[in-house]
């Protein structure tokens, strides 16, 4: 520390100076960014799925923690990022839905839904959700449909999406066996439910091997024009 003179009572003293401490604020934490997340759209179905585990670190909070909220009967979202945020996130939702409802006695379409959503949290840009989020469902015309969305509200329709701590690891591969890219002569088939459950299974199988923050439970949620089902397997848990 450099001493400077000081002039005080007609007296020049040298006092030391410290250094200035930074003060700061930062209410966000990862902890539910370390989970996973994936979307495949067909052409009849959508499909949602996340794995529960809650952690941060190399610390496990919880071990069912679910990442995935069934919003409507043909609506499912599925959110990464700051736990607190998506639960905020959903619950207001949740409190729109319900007047859309009463105002209008009917659900709210899903695409209305996903422009709703992105509305929400362009409200909220100045202090964000820190929310990665992905929503899936059915259309009114019975078609899949998958939006995916960053923390300010930009939206964007997708075919198959991952999202999490092991999206780097997922996306690829359902790149090219949902989207069928870098393929040649492969002849464009509609996926079927079947395999869209079957491809989802084996990214989650495979992510739990390499990603130490995906793992304990994996929640499928199937969206028809019916409803919305739930399959539930077990994971690694190591």
């Amino acid at each position: 520390m450099n001493p400077v003179t000081l002039y005080n009572n007609d007296i020049f003293t040298n006092v030391p100076v410290e250094a200035p401490v930074e003060r700061n604020f930062y209410p966000y934490a990862d902890n539910g960014g370390e989970c996973t997340s994936l979307g495949i759209a067909g052409a009849d179905f959508c499909l949602m799925a996340s794995d529960t585990r809650k952690s941060s670190g190399y610390s496990i909070h919880s071990r069912y923690s679910p990442k995935a909220f069934k919003l409507t009967e043909k609506a499912v979202l599925a959110t990464n990022g700051f736990a607190a945020d998506g639960l905020a996130l959903t619950k207001r939702l949740g409190q729109k839905l319900e007047w859309y409802k009463h105002a209008h006695d009917k659900e709210m379409s899903t695409p209305a839904l996903a422009q709703m959503l992105a509305n929400t949290l362009y409200y909220k840009r100045f202090f964000p959700y820190y929310t990665f989020n992905l929503l899936g469902g059915i259309d009114e015309q019975g078609r899949g449909v998958l939006y995916s969305f960053d923390p300010v509200g930009s939206m964007g329709t997708e075919v198959c999406r991952a999202g999490g701590s092991s999206a780097a690891l997922i996306q690829p591969f359902l790149d090219n066996q949902v989207a069928l890219k870098n393929q040649q002569g492969v002849q464009q088939t509609p996926l079927s439910l079947e395999a869209a459950i079957r491809i989802t299974k084996d990214s989650f199988t495979s992510a739990t091997e390499r990603d130490i923050y995906t793992g304990d439970y994996l929640e499928i949620f199937i969206i028809r024009q019916e409803g919305t089902t739930i399959e539930r397997i077990d994971l690694k848990k190591d």
